[in-house]
């Protein structure tokens, strides 16, 4: 068995949601989901068939993060993975729907931090063992860094 480590450095303003799936039509019903649930959103699908002609299967309304899910998506070659770039709409506005599509198996991240996808590989084909999603914390928040906490989450609308 072999390991590998595939970097994804996430473009500024997006955000990307990598996951695993078990059937073809994935591509369509994910493309579907985003598409209604947050209408101007700009995203790309790149998803890696495991059986059959085994190609990267895409999707999107934005050729240029259609293209980066697509080359990402080969480079991490793992069977039935999908990932998604997103644009213009953060995770948590999708998140749900996608796992709540029927062929969805779990969400390894949603984030827009750098990510690093722990690979395996044997005589079969590849896996995602895990991901490293962002940097490793520095402290513990202290109350003025709560009150910032909670600003935030109210200028991005989130709280009352």
């Amino acid at each position: 068995m072999n390991f590998e480590i595939v970097k994804i450095d996430v473009p500024e303003g997006c955000n990307i949601i990598l996951g695993q799936s078990h059937f073809i039509k994935t591509v369509e019903d994910l493309h579907e989901d985003i598409a209604e649930t947050v209408p101007g959103a700009k995203f790309g699908i790149g998803f890696c068939e495991a059986s059959g002609k085994r190609l990267i299967r895409k999707s999107g309304n934005d050729e240029t993060l259609v293209e980066l899910a697509s080359k990402k998506a080969l480079e991490i070659g793992a069977g039935h993975s999908f990932i998604i770039y997103l644009k213009d709409a953060y995770p948590i506005n999708v998140l749900n729907k996608i796992k709540n599509v029927s062929e969805v198996c779990r969400i390894f991240c949603a984030t827009a931090n750098p990510v690093e996808v722990l690979i395996a590989e044997t005589n079969q084909g590849r896996g995602i063992i895990g991901v490293i999603d962002g940097y490793t914390p520095k402290g513990i928040e202290t109350e003025e860094d709560v009150k910032e906490r909670k600003e935030l989450l109210r200028k991005f609308g989130y709280k009352l």
